[in-house]
């Protein structure tokens, strides 16, 4: 039982150093914003022909 014990005891400090490491990349790191341009080929712009 004791094997038990530790290994579920890794897993939650684990879990906990993943979380916190998520949570200081989310609050830490701020994205830039720019500028976004997408080229639209002339066939998707016209209507389906019926």
């Amino acid at each position: 039982m004791p094997t038990l014990f530790r290994f579920l005891a890794t897993l939650v400090i684990l879990g906990g150093l993943a979380f916190a490491g998520m949570f200081a990349l989310a609050t830490f790191v701020v994205p830039t914003p720019r500028e976004m341009s997408v080229t639209i080929p002339a066939s998707k712009l016209q209507p389906p022909n019926r």
